[in-house]
């Protein structure tokens, strides 16, 4: 892959869009690059939700051009020594802090080239303690759509921070997942994939637990589902999902990341 001629730049961060944050960040690439493209994936993260961050980059850098620069600042360690990458796939760059958000690229991915961000040159003249995002991190995305060598900003690393990934279980022939993410909606993200569950059971019918909630079948629409009532879906991630028809299943079943959901064979 050529990534000399990148304009595309997404965003993804936990700083809200009541601020000034985003804005600086994109007045700082522009300025660099009058001709990026900045796309703007979610700056609603949950604050310091690297473990959130995660997941959302890796479901959406998959459909964007290949080439794409994806700048993700969830950071938590701000202005300490944690470090500063950029990790090259096959068909993106990922420019974020080392702080774990990449876990599921790394995972995912076959090939992974990864360089720690040292040289200054190729930031703001003033680099703040709270704000690297707009002194580091959007410099240096603007420099590499540029055309800017990954090899002139610092030096390759094989140890980039990884965190555990949960995975589903299979105990006395149920199947226990976990929720991983709670959208706008409501909807709880299971980390039990259509691939799973499908290779598990089979033709066979499924009962799935959610809470007290007890659903019988999965649906193919929220519409099969009268509005108000509680049922479980394949959602566009390719996972396991309880929603609620036109409610929101987090309020309505009081379930948070991290709670079970168990799928039985009938």
């Amino acid at each position: 892959m050529d990534f000399s001629s990148t304009r595309v730049i997404t965003l993804m961060t936990d700083f809200g869009t009541s601020d000034h944050y985003v804005g600086v960040m994109k007045g700082v690439i522009l300025n660099i690059n009058p001709h990026a493209q900045i796309v703007d994936i979610t700056h609603t993260i949950p604050p310091q939700d690297i473990h959130g961050a995660a997941i959302l980059i890796d479901t959406a850098y998959r459909y964007f051009p290949s080439g794409t620069i994806h700048l993700i600042v969830v950071d938590p360690g701000v202005g300490s020594h944690r470090r500063a990458i950029i990790c090259q796939t096959e068909t993106a760059r990922f420019i974020c802090p080392d702080n774990g958000i990449l876990t599921h690229i790394i995972h995912n991915e076959k090939y992974i080239r990864t360089v720690s961000v040292e040289n200054s040159s190729y930031f703001l003249p003033q680099v703040s303690n709270t704000f690297h995002g707009r002194d580091i991190f959007a410099p240096v995305a603007a420099h590499l759509s540029r055309g800017v060598s990954m090899d002139k900003l610092g030096n390759p690393i094989t140890d980039p921070v990884q965190f555990p990934i949960p995975k589903p279980k299979v105990t006395n022939g149920v199947i226990v997942g976990h929720i991983i993410w709670i959208d706008t909606f409501g909807n709880l993200v299971t980390n039990i994939s259509h691939d799973m569950l499908e290779s598990w059971t089979g033709q066979a019918g499924v009962v799935i637990h959610a809470g007290n909630a007890k659903i019988a079948h999965l649906n193919h629409s929220y519409a099969e589902s009268p509005v108000g009532e509680t049922l479980a879906i394949i959602g566009s991630s390719n996972r396991l999902e309880i929603s609620i028809n036109q409610g929101d299943a987090a309020r309505v079943l009081g379930l948070k990341r991290g709670d079970a959901i168990t799928v039985c064979v009938t």
